[in-house]
């Protein structure tokens, strides 16, 4: 499952469990998470930051494929992830991925979500594996990689090619801001990068509608409105 901590103007949310969990989306993870996101925001305020990890060697392999029974209810899944990506885009707050271990398929999507990805250098990799697996990439996901992954030969070799990516080539392409070696020093650089972008005390309802106004298409995709008049806080 998941967890929420609240340190000073931190909120840190994990994803739980052993040293082989590998943290699949189903129904009960994507709602604890989407519950998790929806508090952070009601109790934001001027230097709130959001950091998302995990525990264990994985950030998180994806949608739970074991999980559906039928398309139907993998289609179900897929549309209660949606939720998820609008949250963290609308956030009114800066968001960091901690991605200490590997992220695939809907797992890199959540860790692409945030404003800010950092990673492992000596483990994990990121892996859109719909390709290998013979599995439609939902609309939103496209639109996603399109907002996030400026190169066009980056997002071919991802999406079409199946490509798994570390750390150093991650920063190379443009997806990662940076990477650290070992567990606990990339956790602690993206406690040092919240606390930075927390000390600015930007306001949090600017931040949220400025966010968005970079992604208009992927707002279009996920039902959010763009351009709405926000009065600063003071």
């Amino acid at each position: 499952m998941c967890t929420l901590e609240k340190r000073g103007n931190l909120f840190i949310l994990t994803l739980t469990g052993d040293s082989d969990d590998d943290h699949r989306l189903n129904p009960a993870l994507l709602a604890t998470i989407l519950s998790s996101l929806r508090e952070a925001k009601s109790q934001a305020t001027r230097g709130a930051v959001l950091i998302t990890t995990s525990q264990g060697k994985f950030f998180s392999n994806g949608f739970d494929l074991g999980w559906p029974e039928s398309a139907k209810r993998l289609h179900q899944m897929v549309q209660s992830f949606q939720p998820i990506v609008a949250e963290l885009i609308s956030l009114p707050m800066p968001t960091i991925a901690v991605v200490q271990g590997h992220a695939a398929a809907a797992g890199f999507a959540l860790a692409l979500c945030h404003d800010y990805v950092l990673m492992r250098s000596d483990k994990g990799v990121l892996y859109m594996s719909e390709v290998d697996l013979g599995l439609p990439l939902p609309e939103y996901f496209g639109v996603l990689f399109r907002a996030k992954v400026g190169s066009v030969s980056a997002r071919r070799d991802v999406l079409l090619g199946g490509m798994k990516i570390r750390g150093a080539e991650a920063v190379r392409l443009g997806i990662v801001d940076g990477v650290h070696e070992g567990e606990e020093e990339v956790k602690e650089a993206g406690m040092r990068l919240g606390e930075e972008l927390g000390n600015r005390k930007w306001d949090g309802g600017v931040y949220g509608e400025m966010r968005k106004g970079l992604y208009p298409e992927l707002c279009g995709v996920l039902g959010l409105e763009v351009g709405k008049p926000v009065l600063p806080t003071l």
